[in-house]
């Protein structure tokens, strides 16, 4: 349970296409419970097999332009089309009762958090050299020569905003990638705001203050 006043952190990751976060993000989420992951706004058609709530909040352009006009959104970007956003209000009142929270996001929409929530903590994930980026772009086998071309352009852009961040992490061995994620996230719950909120009877007992 988090005490009174404590007050949960950001944690927003940013990567090019074929670094991992994603799968990085999802084994972060399996090994620590404290752990919880923003879900998006979008104004995109519903996918076969995905939930509304769960994969995304799925709402009309109206709707979303509504939400736009009225400041709910932390961040929000139209990729192809398509309006994606991350509620302020939600980010907000989850970190306000004490959890952690993670937005996975572009370079962007990190530039706009970091605005509203100077305070969040922003993490680059790489991959260990622009040759493995193309071999894994390449070997999904799902993308044209022409799509993939473009995803390295995407990525190189990506990647020029990498020293903006507070942390990098270079996913060459994704288990030691994912330990150095859990390492970032355990860290920030160890720093002194934090842990003289979650202790203050100790601290207050221990230098005789209770």
């Amino acid at each position: 349970m988090s005490q009174a006043g404590e007050q949960g952190t950001l944690f927003v990751i940013s990567a090019p296409s074929g670094a991992g976060k994603t799968s990085l993000v999802a084994e972060m989420l399996k090994n620590d419970a404290k752990l919880g992951v923003s879900i998006s706004h979008t104004t995109r058609p519903m996918r076969e097999g995905e939930q509304d709530g769960v994969n995304y909040h799925f709402v009309s352009r109206d709707e979303f332009e509504a939400m736009i006009a009225r400041g709910d959104f932390l961040e929000h970007a139209d990729v192809f089309g398509n309006y994606y956003g991350t509620s302020q209000v939600w980010v907000r009142e989850t970190l306000a009762r004490g959890e952690d929270v993670i937005l996975e996001i572009d370079w962007q929409g990190a530039e706009q958090v970091r605005r509203l929530i100077p305070e969040c903590v922003s993490i680059f994930i790489v991959p260990p050299s622009a040759e493995v980026l193309r071999e894994r772009l390449t070997g999904r086998g799902t993308d044209a020569p022409d799509v993939v071309e473009r995803r390295l352009r995407e990525a190189t852009e990506e990647c020029s905003h990498a020293l903006e961040f507070d942390y990098l992490v270079v996913n060459d061995d994704f288990q030691v990638a994912l330990a150095d994620l859990l390492a970032i996230v355990r860290s920030q719950r160890l720093r002194m705001q934090v842990q003289q909120v979650r202790h203050r009877d100790l601290l207050a007992g221990l230098s005789g203050k209770a």
